[in-house]
């Protein structure tokens, strides 16, 4: 971390007071770190809806599907294989007897994995799918 800058804030009480409630129960050991985590989530979602072309990012897709629905593991498969320079990684776990839960990692162009997650999300009998977007890192230091 560079060198560290304090500034100021005001804040209607009431608004404090949630805060301090929220980051009391999410462990937070002080107001700093909380705001410092806020001000990075904002960071990043910037960051995937402005990412300029070719620029690197991170994200992590996991999907909840029923595997006896016909074609649908090879389907999601194929998929994967012809994204195979942005899906870094794919851990498969049997939930219960009929459905199994895929959790992809994925770097590369945001709207590229943005479109591989769509095109994942889309496949009949894929009953929820979301996208973490996350970053490399680089840009927060």
């Amino acid at each position: 971390m560079g060198d560290l800058t304090r500034f100021g804030m005001s804040l209607d009480e009431a608004l404090l007071e949630r805060f301090d409630k929220l980051i009391k129960k999410q462990g937070y050991t002080n107001r700093s770190e909380a705001i410092r985590d806020l001000i990075r989530d904002r960071l990043i979602e910037d960051e995937w809806s402005t990412r300029q072309k070719g620029k690197t990012t991170m994200g992590v897709f996991s999907i909840v599907y029923n595997h006896h629905q016909r074609n649908l593991s090879e389907k999601l498969t194929d998929l994967q294989h012809h994204y195979v320079q942005e899906i870094l990684s794919t851990t498969h776990i049997h939930i219960d007897h009929d459905h199994c839960l895929e959790v992809i990692i994925l770097r590369g162009d945001s709207r590229r994995i943005r479109t591989i997650s769509q095109a994942l999300k889309s496949v009949k009998g894929v009953k929820h799918g979301k996208l973490i977007t996350t970053t490399t890192g680089a840009d927060l230091e």
